[in-house]
């Protein structure tokens, strides 16, 4: 669970994952959807969630593997704890 929480707790992460859920795209699609961030941040992390088997990078796209898709349900959960808790905090 612990690199799990390393891995996922990197800048980006998180995000590049969530934009992938959506639909796969090339390097400058996913630096343009994740707000311009700089290429070089970028391709590290995508090099870190190909080595991680979470995303794969075939022929310039890049899409969720489907251990990556089990990521994306398996966080579900934290996301409506997460809708529950911004309520809270705005009540």
């Amino acid at each position: 669970m612990r690199s799990t929480i390393d891995l996922l707790g990197r800048r980006w992460m998180l995000r590049i994952i969530w934009e992938l859920s959506s639909s796969p795209a090339g390097f400058r699609e996913m630096q343009r959807r994740c707000g311009n961030m700089s290429s070089s941040v970028l391709s590290s992390r995508l090099t870190e969630l190909i080595g991680a088997r979470l995303i794969t990078g075939d022929a310039g796209r890049y899409r969720l593997t489907p251990l990556g898709e089990e990521l994306v349900r398996a966080l579900q959960p934290l996301r409506e704890w997460n809708a529950k808790w911004e309520d809270e905090l705005h009540a």
